[in-house]
């Protein structure tokens, strides 16, 4: 079991009103869920050069309100892995420890440059 951790300190620019999520000035779900996909990615350790992983699911419950200045910790554990696909646990408390959201993960592994061209329009 691989187990990551990382802290960030919640700025203006991840606001609900600064992002479109929402009305008000505090920590957005979108945000919430872009720290858990990277601290996901810190726990993958056995990628060659030309490979990487993207994102393929994702599930989060948003369950407190954050305000902006505060600092949050995400902790990933990857509870599971195959030849292609790695599965996460996900929490993210405040500086006191409380929970304020949770979630599940996926990642698949990919070749970089297959993957780009996928995306530009070749086989």
């Amino acid at each position: 079991m691989v187990l990551k951790t990382q802290t960030i300190t919640v700025t203006p620019e991840m606001a609900a009103d600064r992002v479109g999520s929402g009305l008000l000035h505090v920590y957005a779900t979108p945000m919430v869920a872009a720290l858990m996909e990277s601290t996901s990615i810190l726990c993958i350790e056995d990628l060659e050069a030309d490979e990487t992983t993207v994102g393929v699911e994702i599930n989060v419950q948003h369950v407190k309100a954050t305000a902006i200045g505060e600092q949050v910790t995400c902790t990933a554990c990857l509870k599971e892995q195959d030849e292609r696909s790695y599965h996460f646990i996900l929490r993210v408390e405040n500086a006191r420890g409380e929970e304020i959201a949770e979630g599940t993960h996926v990642r698949v592994r990919v070749n970089k440059e297959r993957f780009m061209s996928k995306l530009n329009g070749a086989s």
